[in-house]
């Protein structure tokens, strides 16, 4: 169970990142999600591996691999038992900031839908270069003068 600590902080850089991929979505820096989502990937993947190792050992150490396995792993040493209780509570922030991420992405996309339907609706646009509204209600005034 030497690894533990590791994934314990592996799953507490993700909470981070999945914090900082809401900020960049809640102020607007979409450009900076891309990086952010290499860096969860990396990240998964350190975690992922650092989970069947954690699995891997438990089962060497005669328990099951599962969180029943953890639980019973870690019983009789109260810093191991620490370290456990703090990975599945950064899990459980990060399965709920995954899923907050997941609906404001979903919102944006939903937004973004529908703002591109309601410019092609007819296949042409509301404004030509020169200003002037083409189509629908108003009186045909320039937005800007200059």
């Amino acid at each position: 169970m030497a690894r533990l600590a590791n994934e314990c902080e592996a799953v507490g850089q993700f909470v981070v990142l999945l914090d900082q991929e809401a900020e960049a979505m809640t102020s607007g820096a979409f450009s900076t999600l891309g990086t952010l989502a290499e860096q969860k990937l990396k990240l998964v993947d350190a975690i992922a591996m650092l989970d069947c190792q954690r699995e891997a050992e438990q089962q060497a150490l005669g328990f099951s691999a599962d969180r029943r396995g953890a639980d019973a792993a870690v019983a009789g040493n109260p810093e191991m038992q620490t370290i456990w209780q703090d990975l599945c509570k950064r899990a459980a922030q990060a399965h709920e900031r995954n899923h907050r991420n997941g609906v404001m992405i979903h919102t944006h996309l939903g937004f973004i839908t529908q703002s591109i339907r309601f410019l092609q609706a007819g296949g042409q646009p509301m404004y030509g270069r020169d200003g002037v509204q083409h189509s629908g209600a108003g009186n045909g005034n320039r937005i800007a003068i200059g």
